[in-house]
């Protein structure tokens, strides 16, 4: 694939789920050299309900007609399709992207924990085959409405139990096998970097073998696995997924700068809310970590 070395049009900035995207908000994404934004739906217990799924897309949309900005939306987290209550916030969650004019969406795909034994190795299995059936089902509907479902690799918030979707390869080989281009892999660079030092393996080897699937990026930094005590200032003493500005962590971005910036996907800046820096300064950061030229907009 080729891609713009200096990323023009491919950069996104999160609005934090507990903000209102305001055309102020917006405006200054766009002024800040951005052209993607991402929004957080509502739970999934209202996206299952029509009405207030479009009043909700609807009062979006109008923020963001006040500005040039490109849509991408986050799926309610603890979204899994496969059970009657899921598949119908989903397909609430499709009527909103629809009603938005989202282009992409994002799902926390084989977001179960991994099996212990035989028995639940058993039923991960059956869960994880339902979530796939639901998911081919979906990839028409997406299609016909001209959005893109992104399926993200996680990472743990805090040390614990593994899940299936700590495992970026794992993420991809599901994206393969349905294999409809309404469907690819979000490949979320911040959650890689945490999997990759838990499993004792390197961001830029998990990239490389995903890479030809994945049809958006998440950008943020983190400490890793944190396995020595790793601290920062300002920061949970415990958590390992931060979400920090680029380059404020310890994601080795010079090995993968290259791959980033050669993809044609969105580079959506996910920054968390303790985080945040005005838009501009954001732009500086992830510009810098993938040295990419930067434009008049963010000079």
């Amino acid at each position: 694939m080729q891609g713009d070395p200096h990323i023009h049009g491919r950069l996104g900035l999160n609005v934090p789920r507990e903000t209102w995207p305001t055309p102020p908000l917006l405006k200054g994404y766009e002024a800040a050299g951005f052209a993607w934004v991402q929004v957080h739906t509502p739970p999934l217990q209202i996206l299952a309900e029509r009405e207030p799924t479009r009043r909700h897309a609807r009062a979006l949309r109008a923020a963001l007609d006040t500005t040039g900005l490109r849509l991408l939306v986050h799926g309610p987290d603890d979204l899994s399709v496969g059970t009657e209550l899921h598949d119908r916030a989903f397909a609430g969650l499709l009527d909103y992207c629809a009603e938005a004019g989202a282009e992409l969406v994002v799902y926390h795909g084989m977001n179960f924990r991994s099996a212990e034994d035989v028995l639940s190795a058993r039923a991960l299995a059956e869960r994880l085959e339902l979530e796939e059936l639901a998911l081919n089902r979906f990839a028409s509907v997406a299609a016909r409405g001209d959005v893109r479902i992104c399926v993200e690799n996680l990472a743990p918030v805090y040390p614990g139990p593994p899940r299936v979707c700590h495992d970026a390869r794992a993420v991809a080989e599901l994206v393969r096998r349905i294999d409809h281009p309404a469907v690819a892999m979000l490949f979320d660079a911040g959650h890689a970097h945490i999997s990759a030092a838990l499993r004792r393996t390197d961001v830029a080897r998990l990239l490389d073998a995903v890479h030809d699937v994945v049809g958006l990026f998440h950008i943020h930094d983190n400490l890793g696995a944190r396995r020595h005590d790793v601290q920062a200032p300002g920061v949970d003493p415990l958590r390992l997924d931060l979400h920090l500005p680029p380059g404020n962590g310890t994601l080795p971005w010079v090995r993968i700068a290259d791959a980033l910036r050669a993809h044609d996907a969105p580079l959506m800046l996910e920054i968390g809310s303790g985080q945040r820096l005005e838009p501009i300064v954001l732009a500086r950061h992830v510009r810098a970590a993938l040295g990419a030229a930067l434009t008049p907009a963010a000079a």
